[in-house]
Formats: structure tokens, sequence, C-alpha cells
């Protein structure tokens, strides 16, 4: 059990849940999550985690998912100075990681102008969680010396500041979040910017749930590849550690045993 801090006002805690498997939260997350007096959870968060609340706990759902109406972020801050100006025992539980693009600096920036304590307990985040499913480093001494973690929001459309001729050269894996519907204009760019037309690239849809998909191909395929993936969150990495030759035997094995692979189990 956490001791929390007592005060006229509240706490508000933005906990990384992880990807989707509810045993990769944090003890940490998990113990705060059990002595909440109110949780506002993203909609990607895994509902089986809600069950470790106190019944008395007040749950608010601030979800957000591309092409649906959902909560503003307007709308969350508020919630969110509120509960804590209420004296409420508050965690923002957030799918993934909340410091990858999770918003979370504008969420801290409301607590903040509105006097309200806070803390921050990091997550298991998408690219990792896609990474370790489909088998694969994201680093590679011989093929990757840094990871690049890229908005999907900001990969299509004349307003996109990306800077594609550097990641098309740059000696590094880069992975898309959000970025499935704009896969065949990602993959375009990278061509047009130098980067070779047959780089393997893997999309992992669902990672770490029973139902994850794993799909592998090239730039230059890049748009059969996205037709197969429909409304689900799903990662995109794109580099040379993708196109281990131990990744690709191991791909059948790996999308018939995604159960085996990440077993639901128990929290005590």
């Amino acid at each position: 059990m956490i001791d929390l801090p007592r005060s006229s006002l509240g706490f508000v805690w933005l906990v990384g849940a992880g990807p989707g498997a509810i045993d990769l939260i944090t003890v940490r997350g998990l113990n705060l999550l059990r002595e909440a007096d109110a949780v506002v959870c993203d909609d990607l968060v895994n509902r089986e985690l809600l069950q470790h609340c106190r019944s008395s706990v007040e749950l608010h759902f601030a979800g957000k998912r591309a092409g649906c109406r959902g909560a503003t972020q307007a709308e969350i801050n508020a919630l969110l100075v509120a509960l804590g100006s209420a004296g409420k025992k508050t965690v923002r539980l957030k799918g993934g990681d909340p410091l990858i693009f999770g918003r979370a600096g504008e969420e801290l920036q409301a607590l903040r102008e509105a006097g309200i304590p806070y803390a921050i307990v990091p997550g298991v985040t998408a690219a990792t969680a896609a990474s370790a499913a489909a088998g694969l480093s994201l680093t590679h001494r011989d093929q990757a010396s840094a990871v690049v973690f890229v908005t999907g929001h900001q990969c299509a459309g004349t307003g996109s500041t990306l800077d594609w001729a550097l990641f098309a050269q740059l000696r590094a894996t880069l992975c898309f979040y959000m970025g499935v519907r704009r896969l065949p204009k990602i993959a375009a760019n990278l061509i047009h910017h130098g980067m070779a037309a047959d780089m393997p690239i893997a999309l992992i849809s669902e990672a770490s749930w029973p139902t994850q998909k794993i799909s592998y191909s090239t730039l230059a395929k890049a748009r059969s590849l996205a037709a197969g993936i429909a409304g689900s969150p799903a990662l995109i990495i794109v580099g040379a550690v993708v196109g281990q030759a131990a990744f690709a035997a191991e791909l059948p094995r790996l999308q018939a045993g995604a159960r085996q692979n990440f077993p639901a189990y128990a929290l005590g």
C-alpha cells in the first residue's frame, strides 16, 4: 500500500498503464490505482485494470480515437484540475507511457497553473511493446545507433514540419505512432528523400494483446500492408533491424503464438 499525501488539495498521478496486457503496468502504477479516489481513464487502457480500483472509486472515461468524438484535451485538463481542487487523489491512467505522445505536457501545465501537485509514473510504451512482440531489437550495433519516435499526425499534409531527408539518411530505427492511415504517404516521403524502396518495415497492431497481429513488408509495398489493418491501434517500425533474418524466420510462429507469447497473468 502507498502512503498517499494528505492536504486540502488533492494529488494527480499521470500513470502509464502499458500497451494493453494488464500485467505490463508497473507495480507503482498498480498500487496507486488501488488507492485512488478518482481515475481518469484513456480509451486504449485495458479495462480489466479497473477491477483493481476500490469499489468507491470515481471513474471518468476520457477516450480519444482517430475519427471518433471524445473528450477534448481542454475538457480533460479541466477535469483533472477539478478533481485535484476537490481534494481527490487522482490517477490519470494512460495507455503506454504518458510521456510519449500522451499529451502529458499539456495536462501537467494545467495542473501547475492551478497549483495542483502531481507526479508521473512511467509505463511501457508502444514502440518497445511492439518490438518485443515482433522479436526484434530497436537498436543494433551494426544496424541502428538511434531510435526516433514520430507521431503519424505530422506525416501528411502541406503543414508537416518533419525533416524527411534527415529521417531517410539516419542510421536509425523509425517508430511511427498513430500512422497507419498515413503509411503510404510515410513510405513515399522516405523513398523520395533517399531511403531504399526495399527497406523492411513491420506493422504491429494491438501489441501485447492476444489479438496482436504482425505484418512484415518493405516501403515499396506499404500501401498493401496498411490495407490489412482497420481501426486497430498499431505501430510502424522502419529500419534495417526489421530485416534481421531471425525476425523473418520467426514471423509465422509469432503470429500464431500471440496468446502463448503474452499470457494473461493475474495481478495479485
